[in-house]
């Protein structure tokens, strides 16, 4: 698989413009060894997306996450785009300790690309799973997510 990871980011920015809003920065988005897609996304550190006590707010992580997720949607599925919208379903996060200054994302397909295409072929709605990682850049984690993301079948 090879990905134009400009292209996504490009994607990404046109059709999210909150992402731009934030100033996420799209750092990597590349395949994996196990065939899989990885997506690292960054949070400058800015005041305008500062919490209570200075690091970045919950909100600002959460979209953070998101849009990762949704860069290794657009890179795994972006070929579908003609058939079917991704949409995302559920998430959860856990923040775990307190962030400060530049946050990384990195996200990663939970789910073999081809079973969800095989699914969508045979004319179900597949969900999958895209697991995130929040780190500061000195590489120290913070919170962790889950994006559940569907692929619905245009009408």
């Amino acid at each position: 698989m090879t990905i134009d990871s400009r292209q996504v980011a490009a994607g990404m920015l046109e059709a999210v413009p909150f992402a731009r809003t934030l100033g996420v920065e799209f750092v990597e988005v590349a395949p994996e060894a196990d065939g899989g897609v990885r997506a690292v996304v960054r949070l400058p550190d800015s005041p305008a997306t500062h919490n209570h006590v200075g690091g970045p707010h919950a909100g600002a992580m959460f979209a953070l996450g998101e849009t990762a997720s949704g860069a290794v949607v657009l890179a795994a599925f972006g070929q579908l785009l003609d058939r079917a919208v991704p949409l995302a379903v559920r998430a959860e996060i856990a923040y775990g300790k307190v962030a400060m200054g530049p946050v990384l994302a990195t996200a990663r397909l939970g789910r073999p690309a081809p079973e969800v295409v095989a699914e969508l072929e045979a004319g179900r709605r597949p969900e999958f799973p895209v697991d995130v990682e929040i780190a500061t850049e000195d590489g120290t984690p913070t919170s962790a997510m889950t994006v559940v993301w569907t692929l619905r079948p245009h009408r």
